[in-house]
């Protein structure tokens, strides 16, 4: 089977590296464009592009202005298929069903729920226990297509948003092997989705970080494993800017103290009253350094019981 693979970030890499692993034949690569990362503001490729360049195989960026030059660049390779992982554009005709099988995507989320950009960290943030995976058949809706298969794996209570991200992407690989190959031999068939019970996942942007201490502690402890690493969830302990990477339920029961009143402080972490409950927070970060055990980040930071971090 003749692939062409669209996809950009970390996730789609497992997804690439199974087809290329697999044998299937993989003519073409197009991601989003290089862009400049890091304190040095460095131009860098996506993580798609940097494999696809380790196999040799030609990649075609994708950007601003470039939709009629991709589209003749896809066709013109007539495949059988194109894969399609976290590739940031919305595909539209004649791409969407020119090739026999169609535009075949890889989706970290049990469809019809989570729709969208970010299902993972929804997913997490919304503390559902299941979360899978789903391969569809694109059509001109947002992870509206049918379904072609899906398979179900339990979030961990302590997993947070990127080490799911990850596992989901192995996950992903494999059953759209096992997809595709069923396409080939006319065992795969499609379910139509429905609405219903859809949610959608928006982008996530740095205005879902500040923890909002007035909430439940099991809310809190979901949003800070939900954004990690990124956007990541944030307070504030007078004017010093907290990053907290890393923390688990302590209690259930009201402290009598107010939301964000920090409770005590030892190695093991910071407890932090909420709305209800408690918080250990047992990873922080100041801004511009990196993260650190809690035990570790006390020795250049003071917390004290008493102190109250706001949002």
């Amino acid at each position: 089977m003749k692939i062409v693979f669209m996809g950009s970030p970390d996730f789609a890499v497992p997804s690439l590296e199974a087809l290329i692993e697999a044998r299937f034949d993989v003519t073409l690569v197009v991601t989003q464009p290089d862009r400049r990362a890091g304190r040095g503001r460095k131009l860098l490729p996506t993580a798609v592009k940097a494999a696809a360049q380790e196999h040799h195989i030609p990649v075609l960026d994708f950007g601003k202005g470039q939709r009629k030059e991709v589209t003749a660049a896809v066709l013109a390779e007539k495949p059988d298929a194109i894969v399609v992982v976290a590739f940031g554009h919305i595909l539209r005709e004649p791409l969407l069903s020119t090739p026999e099988f169609g535009c075949i995507n890889v989706h970290a989320s049990l469809l019809p729920r989570w729709r969208g950009v970010s299902p993972v960290q929804y997913s997490v943030l919304h503390g559902d226990s299941w979360t899978g995976v789903t391969i569809m058949r694109m059509d001109a809706g947002v992870d509206t297509g049918p379904i072609l298969a899906q398979r179900s794996l339990g979030i961990g209570p302590e997993e947070n948003g990127g080490d799911l991200l990850e596992r989901l992407a192995g996950q992903g690989a494999d059953l759209l092997i096992h997809t595709l190959r069923g396409l080939q031999t006319g065992h795969v068939s499609q379910t139509p989705q429905t609405d219903e019970g859809a949610v959608y996942a928006p982008k996530l942007t740095k205005t879902l970080s500040a923890v909002r201490w007035d909430r439940d502690v099991v809310t809190v402890h979901n949003q800070i494993r939900a954004l990690q690493p990124w956007p990541g969830t944030t307070t504030y302990l007078g004017e010093k800017v907290l990053k907290i990477t890393s923390a688990r339920p302590m209690s259930l029961l009201a402290s009598g103290k107010a939301p964000g009143t920090v409770l005590r402080v030892d190695p093991e972490g910071v407890e932090v009253a909420c709305g209800e409950g408690s918080l250990l927070l047992t990873g922080l970060q100041c801004p511009g350094r990196k993260p650190l055990p809690v035990a570790e980040f006390l020795r250049g930071f003071a917390v004290n019981p008493g102190d109250v971090l706001l949002s």
